[in-house]
């Protein structure tokens, strides 16, 4: 597998709305993009830091990933995503084959028109891991 860059961090939001201000008038930085990503119960809104982006994650439903994330462990970095060069398809193939385990067996759809898969972080140092391809 070849990582070209960090795609983005994921960082888990109660509100977009509420988070947003600490980004933009704090840090400076400008929310390009808000999409809701109907079959992961998310609403998604995304800012650039040089070339990577900052996703932060809101719930559409108590049944959400991200809603039981922060249930769990409150707000904050949800995961680490990473573009490979050579396919999310194969990328899986390689890091099942060394033992790895795999939350998503196969790419799906994501934010932005990305294909994506998330490797589970029980078998990546705690660190929820995600990757992506244009």
């Amino acid at each position: 597998m070849k990582i070209s860059h960090i795609e983005h961090l994921g960082i888990a939001v109660n509100s977009i709305e509420e988070a947003l201000p600490y980004y933009e008038n704090v840090l400076g930085l400008k929310c390009y993009n808000i999409e809701v990503v109907e079959d992961q119960k998310v609403r998604t809104a995304f800012l650039k830091v040089g070339e990577t982006k900052i996703e932060l994650l809101e719930p559409t439903s108590p049944e959400s990933t991200i809603a039981k994330f922060i249930e769990n462990k409150g707000q904050g970095i949800h995961h680490l995503a990473f573009c490979v060069e050579d396919g999310v398809a194969n990328a899986l193939a390689e890091v099942e084959a060394a033992g790895l385990r795999l939350i998503d067996k196969a790419p799906r759809g994501g934010a932005e028109g990305l294909h994506i898969a998330f490797l589970h972080p029980k078998s990546t140092q705690g660190v929820l891991t995600e990757l992506c391809e244009d």
